[in-house]
């Protein structure tokens, strides 16, 4: 080796030993270990499948995880192989219709969860009611989800059901398929109760995370949805006891944001939100 190819090998290792060492100084806590995305409709910047992943993928987004019939799923999956921007499950939301299909097409995306809500409680629909039905309905698509090897995950919402932790982790373990567990939103639960509370008693229950705010002063003192009116971080969310909860559990899996959308700006906004309360 002459000294001038010498000169240029020992510049390219000193480079990248510079950044292998900047890259370790800012690796966070859950660094590798959390994969960061958003919901779908929240990208605003682009017109396609394809632009709208791109620019996810510019910003340092994992994966997306749009709505049941949001969006033309073949064209979203061909977006998905050209960014490597990853479609890691699909919303059903509220609605046990077309579960099934919901399934089939979260398994053909190369997705692996489907997200449910539990019913709702309200005036018309008595607890226990909605608690055997409910149940029987998740049985059954769990069984589905159980045969395509996707997990059915119930979410915590607003629908005055499953409000506490000790409940749903019985609710989930009554239906009694692996692949039925939980998509913890650490959001909804803040009006009346603390993640860091939930966290340990879920478990490994606990397949993915949906990540938002919420300020308890702002629906005390202005209303209860202005709760969240609040960035990621600036709420009453005690994010470092979240963290600290999540590592005792070893949670390895996807976050996604749920919160106002917008351009390009506004998601890298989101991104350096998540990657602060997540330590990414």
């Amino acid at each position: 080796m002459n000294r001038r190819d010498f000169m240029i090998t020992a510049g390219a290792a000193a480079a990248a030993t510079m950044l292998n060492a900047h890259q370790t100084a800012n690796a966070g806590e859950f660094t590798g270990k959390i994969k960061k995305a958003v919901k779908y409709g929240m990208i605003k910047e682009g017109t396609t499948p394809l632009e709208k992943l791109q620019v996810l993928k510019e910003l340092g987004f994992d994966g997306v995880e749009p709505n049941y019939k949001e969006v033309d799923m073949a064209e979203l999956a061909k977006a998905s192989e050209a960014t490597g921007v990853v479609v890691h499950g699909i919303v059903k939301g509220w609605s046990f219709d077309e579960i099934d299909l919901c399934i089939d097409e979260a398994k053909t995306i190369g997705a692996t969860s489907v997200l449910i809500v539990a019913g709702k409680v309200d005036e018309n629909m008595p607890y226990a009611r909605n608690y055997t039905e409910t149940m029987e309905k998740m049985k059954q698509a769990g069984d589905h989800a159980a045969s395509r090897e996707i997990h059915l995950l119930v979410e915590n919402v607003w629908n005055n059901f499953l409000l506490s932790p000790l409940e749903m982790a019985r609710y989930i373990d009554e239906i009694g398929n692996p692949w039925v567990g939980a998509y913890f939103d650490v959001g909804n639960l803040v009006r009346n109760g603390w993640p860091e509370h939930w966290i340990p008693i879920l478990g490994k229950r606990i397949v993915k995370l949906d990540i938002k705010e919420f300020s308890t002063q702002k629906m005390n003192d202005e209303g209860l949805w202005k709760g969240f009116d609040v960035e990621i971080g600036e709420g009453t969310i005690d994010w470092g006891a979240v963290r600290r909860e999540l590592a005792l559990l070893d949670f390895q899996g996807w976050a996604t944001a749920e919160v106002g959308g917008g351009d390009k700006n506004r998601l890298a906004d989101i991104a350096a939100r998540m990657d602060r309360v997540l330590d990414l």
